[in-house]
């Protein structure tokens, strides 16, 4: 029998992966972290709420298990609320539950897995795991096409994966709520919320403002030509692609093509000057532990939600790739991944560069 910690959060996905593993037969191990909030916050931060954690708990005692709650505040702030940070301030549009992914849950707890005897750790991504006769783990796109995470897990190396159970890949999410029905579970009717846990709900813009003061200013709008045509209230509130919200005036629609920290200027312009057919990526993770020695074709995802397209990719050293898009992109974001696919098959990714 295998001890398995499940990271539990009090919601659905997770109470029910739990009640999944119980119901394999494995010896289960309810484990919950405690996230940075911001003081006055901790009601509102949806990983770890008191709620939440009543909840998770409650959920344990249903299904018979041990729960534990862990402090994970101050390694999270550091490696993640902190990388959040410095990213928007530099220019680029970080991507914090890739560091929450890479430090925290597949660093951090399960660290802490380990050294309570478990074999494995398992969280309610909705992704898959296959191991191949050589014994190399791939991670696979759920079944759900509306709930796959794989892009959030591509930071996964060998070692964390084989590590690693996904109890909820093979199932749709309207089935894992059917199944909560079914079990009277007190999380059936938890909705889901799409927010960055730390920010408690708030504009991530307001948040920047009461960390990061001393680096936003206010400086000028440029059109290609470098015309300026009119003020922004700081680089780290916009984002490459953004049209609304540049109070600006034009007889076409502009939107951020660039921004250009060492003027402290946005660069706008029209849907085609916003295309780009290339891209670069940096810190990049091959799942199965080695870079590709020569180009290839796969599809790619530059940003969570969005559509995959084709491209060809090649290795150029110090754990960066090229990509060359077969049609152009609108809104490659700085700061965001591109993720990596073979069919179901989730390759790796890396950070988009400026």
């Amino acid at each position: 029998m295998s001890t398995v910690v499940i990271a539990m959060s009090g919601g659905v996905d997770s109470s029910i992966a739990a009640a999944l593993l119980k119901e394999q037969g494995h010896n289960v191990i309810g484990m919950m972290m405690r996230l940075w909030s911001e003081t006055g916050q901790e009601s509102f931060n949806r990983c770890c709420t008191p709620e939440a954690m009543a909840l998770a708990r409650q959920v344990a005692g249903i299904l018979d298990i041990p729960f534990y709650a862990i402090d994970a505040q101050d390694i999270f702030f550091d490696n993640v609320v902190q990388n959040f940070i410095q990213g928007y301030t530099q220019g680029i549009t970080p991507n914090p539950c890739l560091e929450c992914n890479r430090q925290i849950r597949w660093g951090f707890l399960l660290k802490h897995a380990l050294s309570l005897g478990a074999d494995y750790l398992a969280t309610g991504h909705y992704v898959r795991k296959k191991t191949l006769h050589s014994n190399e783990h791939q991670l696979l796109r759920g079944i759900d096409p509306t709930k796959d995470q794989s892009y959030v897990l591509h930071v996964l190396n060998q070692n964390q994966l084989s590590k690693a159970i996904f109890p909820l890949g093979d199932y749709s999410k309207s089935s894992v709520r059917e199944i909560s029905k079914q079990l009277k579970l007190p999380i059936s009717e938890r909705s889901e919320s799409q927010d960055l846990c730390f920010l408690a709900g708030g504009d991530y813009r307001n948040f920047l403002l009461r960390h990061s003061t001393d680096t936003i200013e206010s400086g000028p709008i440029l059109d290609l030509n470098g015309q300026v045509i009119g003020d922004h209230a700081g680089i780290p509130f916009y984002t490459i692609g953004q049209r609304k919200g540049l109070g600006i005036s034009s007889n076409q629609p502009l939107y951020v093509i660039e921004k250009d920290i060492g003027r402290n200027a946005l660069i706008v312009g029209n849907t085609s000057e916003l295309e780009r057919l290339e891209l670069t990526t940096t810190s990049t993770n091959w799942i199965a532990g080695r870079s590709p020695e020569s180009s290839f074709k796969a599809t790619i995802k530059i940003r969570y939600r969005a559509k995959e397209s084709s491209g060809i990719i090649t290795p150029i050293g110090n754990n960066k790739v090229h990509i060359r898009f077969n049609m152009p992109h609108i809104g490659i974001t700085p700061g965001q991944a591109a993720v990596f696919y073979n069919g179901d098959v989730c390759l790796g990714g890396g950070i988009i560069e400026q």
